[in-house]
């Protein structure tokens, strides 16, 4: 079986990040750090590991910064070699990250408008769907693509959820699994726990074919009164390949405050330059 290749990936990143107020009120969420680096650059990271050649972010009113960062900084570059300063810090974000391209989501109407705003970038290819808040440890998206050139289709990422919290999920209508796919019978967006079909929940990373478009283009309403990409992918069931994918990665909500705070102390003990001064610290802390 031939199946194209996936090459653009979309960054849904024009949220307003209302669970992390104050910090941000001016600032994006998605800029926030983990450690050392804002959120944005490991899942963008995360899409180039995977072969991604055009990043599409979907933004909104002031979040200029997201694609700023990822531009030269001349003048903060000039000012640090003069003062004989190392560029080393500013390594990462300054690396080939092939094409950036930045579209306008005017209005805050869901996921699936979001992902829409995108389309005429998208083309007609198969695209990845990346959201930051879902920090991935190691990244997912490799794993999912070499899903994808196995059965084609579309892919989402799945991780089994407490029964409880499936109202905050789009969750699976399973079917026949093999290893660590299972065929998507069905997806219902956040079904009360007594009516969930399984607790096998969508998280945020998702390979879908263009097709998806012409069903957002209805731009029918879901859940909470938004446009829900969840829903426009069940359209797609019975009719093109459609499969889940259980990942070896550690999932981080860094929308939340305690899945950003975990963040930063799990990877931060993970850093070879502080891990062991900060798994020192908190040795010392807990045995006061």
């Amino acid at each position: 079986m031939t199946v194209k290749p996936v090459r653009k990936a979309v960054f849904p990143v024009a949220g307003l990040g209302t669970r992390l107020l104050p910090a941000t009120k001016t600032m994006p969420k998605e800029m926030l750090t983990i450690v050392d680096r804002p959120l944005i650059q490991y899942a963008v990271d995360e899409a180039r590991e995977a072969g991604i050649e055009q990043l599409i972010f979907v933004t909104g009113r002031g979040k200029g910064s997201l694609v700023d960062y990822f531009d030269m900084s001349f003048e903060l570059e000039a000012t640090m070699e003069k003062a004989g300063k190392s560029l080393d810090a500013l390594q990462s974000s300054r690396t080939d990250y092939g094409e950036i391209v930045a579209v306008r989501q005017q209005r805050p109407l869901g996921l699936g408008h979001a992902v829409w705003c995108a389309r005429h970038v998208v083309g007609d290819e198969p695209f990845a769907v990346l959201l930051p808040d879902d920090l991935m440890v190691p990244g997912a998206l490799k794993q999912m693509v070499a899903a994808y050139n196995e059965v084609g289709g579309n892919i989402v990422c799945a991780a089994e959820v407490p029964r409880d919290k499936t109202a905050s999920y789009g969750i699976v209508t399973p079917g026949a699994r093999d290893g660590n796919r299972t065929e998507v019978k069905g997806l219902v967006e956040k079904p009360k726990p007594e009516l969930a079909p399984s607790t096998l929940a969508v998280i945020g990373r998702y390979i879908l074919q263009p097709e998806v478009m012409g069903v957002l283009d209805a731009q029918e309403p879901g859940a909470g009164g938004e446009i829900q990409l969840t829903d426009a992918m069940a359209r797609l069931i019975g009719r093109q390949p459609f499969h889940a994918v259980t990942v070896d990665a550690v999932r981080y909500d860094c929308g939340t405050k305690l899945g950003f705070v975990t963040a930063n102390l799990a990877l931060g003990l993970a850093d070879a330059e502080i891990g062991a001064d900060l798994r020192n610290y908190a040795s010392s802390s807990m045995s006061q």
